[in-house]
């Protein structure tokens, strides 16, 4: 169980680390990419980003 937590802690950082460069290049933009306002505060749900950065990390997985 704890490697899943070092694990997912890492995942994390990576994804925070590399969020203004993904950003730059335009994911978080895309057309399914949800951004409204609600009870006062912004929310985002990178719908279309998450589905189509799942598909580039398997199809990396399957490469090596």
């Amino acid at each position: 169980m704890i490697r899943w937590v070092i694990v997912i802690f890492l995942a994390l950082m990576l994804i925070s680390w590399f969020t203004p460069l993904l950003h730059r290049i335009g994911f978080g933009k895309l057309p399914g990419d949800l951004r409204f306002r609600l009870f006062g505060r912004e929310w985002f749900i990178p719908l279309t980003t998450t589905i189509l950065l799942s598909l580039i990390a398997a199809g990396i997985s399957r490469l090596l």
